[in-house]
């Protein structure tokens, strides 16, 4: 990470808690993140990441701790519970970047739509600007959503567990991507449960209901770390000779409660 870009994009102090009706979903986070940094989020699914986001989001009330978000922020969804048949093309997904910073009663105009024909070609999209959104394959669809991000203006960048469900090319295609827009000095903050992936990010949270650990991989990201952040869902790797080298999360399918 550039030491030009090292200034805070958000901060979180005094120990966040958030959640719903009340009570605290997720406890105890004290973290920041700065221009050009790309940030791991790691934990269960149940674990809090999706009502952090919310929280950055201003889409949930501090119940207690302070949030200081001073850039505006965009969330890029799991493609998988998007609506695939609905009749829209991947420059109308871009194009609902505009309307949060439009007037409800003016529709996107020339300006807007030049904005969102720029990111499809910065998301590696542009010859694919009017086939259907359903049509596309999981990782164009993924590409498509952080262009409706970057026309959004969006300087912080959270998504939520991206790599989901896509082929090795695919991968290899959005993480350069999104190496590349932090490199442009972006924040970017991704759920995930890849370790290998996150080992290469500047910083992880580790996350279950409460902030296990924040800080470079290499510090913070040993076996007493993940135990905590995934407990009986982690399942050991078998080197030569029945040495284990290395832990890595389980698999698994439920999701966090949604609100």
């Amino acid at each position: 990470m550039s030491e030009r870009f090292a200034r805070d994009l958000f901060a979180v102090t005094g120990g966040l808690a958030a959640g719903y009706d009340g009570r605290p979903a997720i406890t105890d986070v004290t973290i920041d993140v700065r221009r050009g940094e790309r940030l791991a989020l790691l934990g269960p699914n149940g674990g809090g990441k999706t009502t952090l986001f919310r929280a950055l989001l201003g889409e949930l009330r501090p119940l207690a701790g302070t949030i200081d978000v001073r850039v505006r922020a965009g969330t890029v969804p799991q493609t998988d519970r998007s609506r695939l048949d609905y009749p829209v093309s991947a420059q109308d997904v871009a194009l609902m970047g505009a309307l949060s910073r439009l007037p409800w009663w003016r529709r996107p105009g020339r300006h807007e739509r030049k904005a969102a024909q720029s990111a499809l070609e910065q998301v590696g999209l542009a010859d694919r600007a009017h086939r259907s959104f359903g049509e596309l394959s999981g990782g164009q669809r993924q590409r498509a959503l952080i262009a409706r991000a970057l026309v959004q203006d969006a300087s912080l960048l959270l998504l939520d567990e991206p790599f989901v469900g896509l082929d090795s090319p695919s991968a290899d295609q959005l993480a350069r991507l999104l190496d590349d827009l932090a490199a442009g000095g972006r924040a970017v903050v991704v759920a995930t449960h890849d370790l290998d992936q996150a080992r290469g990010y500047d910083r992880v949270l580790c996350l279950n209901r409460r902030q296990i650990a924040f800080g470079p991989p290499d510090e913070v990201l040993d076996r007493a770390v993940l135990e905590a952040t995934y407990g009986a869902q982690i399942v050991e790797l078998p080197g030569n000779g029945g040495d284990t080298v290395g832990v890595v999360p389980a698999h698994h399918c439920d999701h966090e409660h949604q609100h």
